[in-house]
């Protein structure tokens, strides 16, 4: 993902999770705070050292960028988004990663209406 598409500094995840709106199920949790004058969106990752050393950690993440990527035309521009791993996706393939986010963000109302 390129530099600016992310979040990495603290003060900007605190303010997601202090002002931001948050949605979840069993896997994810997902933050959103709209940003005024932004004409893309950002997301910022946060897998905890309980779901696993740091092999399955950034497993985990390389799923959740790579969903992002293939979900990013219908996702909403102009929020910030922090996602949260939870215990059960330590033990998901890609492909129920995938399926767990989508999931998530259509009960948020964050992905745009495909036409399908």
């Amino acid at each position: 993902m390129k530099k600016e598409f992310r979040i990495k500094k603290n003060n900007d995840f605190q303010a997601v999770f202090q002002n931001g709106r948050s949605f979840a199920n069993r896997q994810f949790v997902v933050y959103s705070l709209p940003k005024e004058n932004q004409a893309y969106f950002r997301i910022g990752l946060s897998v905890s050292k309980k779901l696993g050393n740091a092999v399955t950690r950034n497993r985990i993440k390389r799923f959740i960028r790579q969903s992002i990527l293939e979900l990013r035309d219908q996702i909403t521009t102009g929020n910030d988004y922090v996602i949260i791993a939870r215990k059960p996706a330590a033990d998901m393939d890609f492909f129920e990663v995938k399926s767990s986010l989508t999931h998530v963000l259509k009960v948020g109302k964050v992905l745009k209406r495909a036409n399908r």
